[in-house]
């Protein structure tokens, strides 16, 4: 359902920008727009990892420099049946984490140096099976497209500020056409975007639960990721918000309704999610779905003073 649901919201979005086009331009406006898209997807399809991982500064590691987070996607990865995607952390105190590439065999992710030292083993765990789901699923290549598409329509509103007047423009609609170009369009490709975002995190939070096997790995990790978020902000995602939608909890401020006006879904409304999927599993325990390899205990990450007085960061899964 939510493939269909996401198609369809796509086909709206194309259709979208080509109307735009037509609106600022007539035909030639609407064949330019459809032009401007195949170019901006083509661009996205090939180079959106290496974009938005330059934007935040993500270095990548390997077994050798962070020998217990590699280790954990590479056995989530093994379990999920996944070829091994790139691994880089980001250097911010803000915890969060996202995924990035156009398909599973050139897929990478990424995770906060402040998620990997406040969370444990485990949460750490759930949180990175919840962006292999991503991977899996192809909704980072989705996202970015439906981003791409945003953008572009927000161009041509602007683009119809400085053109949309002229008397040969073939501007169907004359005036009325202009302010919803300017107006109406870019508010509606806004909503598509959110709206494909909030469905493809309930799906990646269910299917990251049965790549690591404990869906309350995960619902703690949400919980803790979400109070940390309000707290600490997040420069680089303040200066770039079209990317939002790829962090697991959205990592800009002022965003608490479960709506079409917040990226992703209300926090308390996924954990009862994932509290009731591992309540289910309990149930039919003999059904459950478990990793191939199970991804192997470790110490929980002691709490401690670190951004609020204290010397030294504790050392967590990235050490």
């Amino acid at each position: 359902m939510n493939i269909v649901r996401t198609a369809m919201l796509l086909a709206f979005m194309t259709a979208l920008f080509m109307g735009v086009g037509l609106l600022v331009g007539g035909k030639g406006g609407m064949m330019i727009a459809l032009v401007i898209a195949v170019a901006m997807n083509f661009f996205s399809y090939w180079n959106s990892d290496r974009m938005v991982l330059s934007m935040y500064g993500a270095q990548e590691v390997d077994e050798r420099t962070a020998p217990e987070y590699y280790g954990i996607v590479r056995d989530l990865a093994k379990n999920a049946g996944l070829p091994m995607p790139r691994v880089y952390v980001l250097n911010s105190e803000q915890p969060n984490a996202f995924a990035t590439g156009r398909n599973p065999e050139n897929a990478a992710v990424a995770a906060s140096t402040g998620l990997l030292h406040a969370l444990s083993y485990e949460e750490v765990a759930g949180v990175m099976a919840h962006e292999l789901a991503h991977i899996q699923n192809r909704d980072t290549l989705t996202m970015t497209i439906t981003a791409t598409f945003a953008g572009a329509i927000s161009m041509l509103a602007n683009f119809a500020m400085f053109f949309g007047g002229s008397r040969d423009n073939n501007n169907p609609l004359g005036f009325v056409g202009i302010l919803v170009t300017m107006i109406v369009a870019p508010f509606a490709a806004m909503l598509v975007q959110m709206a494909i975002s909030r469905t493809r995190e309930y799906s990646a939070d269910r299917r990251g639960a049965e790549i690591c096997g404990n869906p309350l790995w995960l619902a703690s990790a949400l919980k803790k990721i979400a109070m940390a978020a309000e707290r600490v902000p997040n420069m680089s995602a303040e200066r770039n918000p079209v990317t939002a939608h790829m962090f697991i909890i959205n990592p800009l401020s002022g965003e608490r309704m479960d709506n079409l006006f917040s990226t992703h879904p209300n926090t308390e409304n996924r954990i009862a999610a994932l509290e009731g999927l591992a309540q289910e599993m309990r149930q039919r325990s003999t059904e459950a779905v478990r990793p191939a390899s199970p991804v192997r205990k470790s110490r929980s990450v002691p709490p401690t003073g670190w951004g609020r007085g204290g010397s030294e960061p504790p050392k967590g899964p990235w050490s």
